[in-house]
């Protein structure tokens, strides 16, 4: 039998947080092989992430900003091309940025110009992940979750890995290769950050220094964990917003940093509800993993050891959501799947991606 083809990708990843374009390289062959690579994160400008979060929902001028969006991707991908003397490059995977997940109304946007961007790199582009998943009845998310389970490796058994962005998800992997599981948990980093802006001006809540001076609302944190999407059975996704309403607007801003991120690790705890069985070790990644008073209240709840990613597998948290999208493109070269009803809720295992060739 042939050796699968190893790829030369470079991944790109734009969150639910607003903060700028992760670009991240990785030779794979979409199975079990992944040598990860450079990684940078070229961040937004403060105007045009105050463009992006106005075109959030599909409201104002998307073309505008999609086409911006994709010529700063062009430069994400030329930027980590040039400090690292990648030479040549395979494929481009291309995530976008959602402006729009309805999965139960079978609506999930990204935008980002994948034939653009193959033109402005001369680098093949696979794009539009989701589409097909919603289409065959999924959620369209959580996709990390293959890359999750090709990551823990040989890895004690039952694990989870929980990635805090603006919305957090959570895989849960076992014993076999089809024993997974993924959802959104609830919100991540999201409703923190946008308190913080609104009440102090930063982005964020730096090593949750603000939350720790503060105290949780229990009447608050109770409302939050009535809201009928924690009674629902995964796979389950969300909208960066769906929570929106839960900000605890008569709070102090130390109080409210606090109660904002107690639900965070209270959502997470509840998802592990859900789990075939517990996890022994939580391993945790994305933005959220850097926030220590979020990372404190989720080794109180979880009952399990907590570690970031970095720790446990040597690896660079920051890279991961844009090395999973390195992975799916490969994936998807090889028409192989890239979620699995377990993951998202799909009727089967849903191949995606769309290929744009570079002219």
């Amino acid at each position: 039998m042939n050796a699968a083809r190893v790829y030369r990708v470079i991944g790109l990843m734009s969150g639910t947080s607003l903060d700028g374009i992760d670009a991240a390289f990785l030779a794979t062959d979409g199975r079990g092989r992944i040598e990860p690579g450079p990684f940078l994160t070229l961040p937004y400008a403060a105007e045009f992430r105050a463009r992006l979060r106005g075109v959030l929902g599909g409201a104002g001028d998307v073309a505008a900003v999609e086409r911006d969006l994709t010529h700063l991707h062009a430069a994400a991908v030329q930027a980590l091309r040039d400090r690292h003397a990648l030479g040549a490059v395979d494929l481009v995977g291309f995530h976008g940025h959602t402006i729009l997940h309805r999965p139960q109304e079978g609506r999930t946007w990204q935008i980002g110009d994948g034939a653009l961007l193959a033109s402005l790199t001369g680098i093949d582009v696979v794009n539009d992940f989701r589409s097909n998943d919603v289409a065959a009845g999924g959620e369209g998310a959580p996709l990390v979750p293959l890359y999750h389970q090709a990551l823990a490796g040989r890895l004690a058994r039952p694990v989870a890995v929980l990635n805090i962005g603006g919305v957090a998800n959570v895989t849960w992997i076992g014993q076999g290769e089809d024993d997974i599981l993924a959802f959104d948990t609830g919100p991540g980093n999201a409703l923190i950050d946008d308190w913080m802006l609104l009440h102090t001006g930063s982005p964020l809540d730096r090593d949750g220094a603000l939350a720790r001076r503060g105290r949780v609302s229990e009447p608050h944190l109770a409302r939050f964990l009535a809201h009928p999407y924690f009674a629902r059975r995964p796979p389950k996704s969300l909208d960066r917003d769906d929570f929106a309403g839960s900000s605890p607007g008569d709070l102090s801003p130390e109080d409210g940093a606090a109660t904002l991120t107690a639900m965070t690790a209270a959502s997470v705890a509840a998802a592990a509800q859900y789990f075939r069985e517990p996890a022994g070790l939580w391993l945790v990644t994305g933005g959220g993993r850097l926030n220590g008073t979020l990372m404190d209240m989720l080794r109180r709840q979880v009952g399990a050891p907590v570690e970031t990613i970095d720790a446990a597998l040597s690896c660079n948290g920051d890279a991961l959501e844009a090395q999973a999208f390195a992975y799916l493109a490969a994936r998807a070269l090889e028409d192989l799947p890239l979620s699995l009803p377990s993951t998202t809720g799909a009727r089967h295992p849903v191949r995606g991606g769309r290929l744009h060739r570079a002219r």
